[in-house]
């Protein structure tokens, strides 16, 4: 299986995703729904050029975007991913999740999203940092730490994050760590960020499952994507003593049923790239993950994976979103219909972004956090938003994906009210 075919056939549109998620609260917000299109239209949208000269002195050219969806409750907040198949509609539909997800978690932040159309494995490591240089120089005017603040994503990480801290700085004439978050723990950097996302994954998971009557350390559980999110998620739910009896990537799908050895895998991982031709596991065909047994499934990968198809033949009890958007609107009339409860991604993701918000905080201060503190903030934080829209949902009688669209929205659009239209 390629890199970019985790769906066969036709690409989904993510920003038309989001626009039906958005429609299925409508009538939910009462009078509030006056200024539901700030929600349709994302506030700024950039795009920009890269030039780079690479290795060989030949010169090359990549497109670059920023976006800022939604800025009525504070700064933009929101990675920055290197892919070869980023567009603009890609990123417009991520930052728009940003802004849902800052408001369901409650934090002081909109939502913004940055994105180059490229493969940065292709790259050298100076051909890399001349991109994210360049790239950082172009949207400079767009960001700042009171104004918008990248993090990683697909494709980046804390080094490149390092390099547009730099560059900002250089370009203002002034050190200034707050502009990204997401960097080394030397350079004003978290502790506990790189694995905040996986552990919100598994933290609302254990919750939900509760709630459920589902015991976490009986369960069987399948991971699609094993990057940073399903990697981590895989690995606390095995230590917590659930078996992780599938996981897939970009190029195969192993499954046991008594369970994948997950640091093994990891150590595997590791050294070759891949978990292809990892020993303790079987491969089977990569359609075949949706079909098996398991109580619990965490798409962590790209968007759009969960379609109506797969759905229908889906055995699991409870999904937990690790990646943004996997679930189509249509599938997830499916799961419901099914009885199959979704922990949707703006709560069941939001781990990286609460970490950012803490390492943007202490930033601010220059006083640090231990990760005993931090991971202790973290888990109240997400436990305190789940319940929130667990009762949301209750009380409303729908899903918890429209229950945090629902309160995220109200949120959004009371600030929106509130603040008036200037000029």
């Amino acid at each position: 299986m390629s890199e970019l075919s985790y769906v066969s056939g036709e690409r989904h549109s993510a920003w038309s995703t989001y626009l039906a998620q958005v429609e299925r609260v409508l009538p939910l917000l009462g009078e509030l729904s006056r200024w539901a299109d700030t929600l349709r239209h994302p506030r700024r949208a950039l795009i920009v050029d890269i030039p780079l000269e690479m290795d060989d002195g030949s010169v090359r050219h990549f497109e670059g975007y920023r976006v800022q969806h939604n800025l009525s409750r504070g700064p933009g907040k929101g990675g920055v991913r290197f892919h070869p198949d980023v567009t603009l509609e890609e990123v417009m539909a991520l930052s728009a999740w940003m802004t849902i997800k800052c408001a369901a978690l409650n934090l002081p932040f909109g939502g913004a999203k940055g994105g180059v159309r490229v493969d940065p494995a292709a790259l050298s490591r100076k051909e890399l940092e001349r991109l994210t240089r360049r790239y950082t120089s172009e949207i400079g005017v767009f960001i700042g730490p009171q104004q918008d603040i990248p993090a990683p994503d697909v494709g980046t990480n804390a080094q490149i994050m390092a390099w547009m801290m730099d560059t900002w700085s250089m370009n203002v004439g002034a050190p200034s760590t707050g502009v990204v978050t997401g960097k080394p723990v030397h350079l004003g950097g978290s502790l506990g960020r790189v694995k905040a996302t996986g552990r919100g994954v598994y933290v609302t998971g254990c919750r939900t499952a509760q709630a459920l009557g589902i015991d976490v350390a009986q369960s069987r559980v399948a991971v699609q994507g094993f990057g940073n999110v399903g990697s981590v998620s895989a690995e606390l739910f095995h230590q917590h003593g659930a078996r992780v009896v599938a996981v897939q990537d970009q190029f195969s799908t192993l499954y046991h049923p008594d369970g994948i050895d997950i640091p093994a895998l990891l150590n595997w991982q590791q050294q070759h790239g891949r978990i292809s031709g990892f020993p303790g596991a079987d491969n089977v065909a990569d359609e075949v993950f949706w079909s098996l047994e398991y109580e619990i499934l965490i798409p962590a990968a790209l968007e759009g994976q969960i379609t109506a198809e797969r759905a229908a033949g889906l055995s699991c009890k409870l999904v937990l979103e690790g990646a943004n958007g996997p679930t189509l609107p249509e599938a997830d009339d499916v799961l419901q219909q099914r009885g199959i409860v979704v922990v949707p991604d703006v709560i069941a993701n939001a781990g990286g972004v609460t970490v950012s918000y803490f390492e943007w905080v202490q930033d601010f201060s220059s006083f640090f956090w231990s990760e005993e503190e931090i991971n202790n903030r973290l888990d109240t934080i997400m436990q305190s938003a789940l319940d929130t829209v667990w009762n949301k949902s209750q009380a409303l009688g729908v899903t918890l994906r429209t229950a945090a669209y629902a309160l995220a929205c109200e949120r959004i659009l009371l600030a929106r009210k509130d603040r008036g239209l200037y000029p």
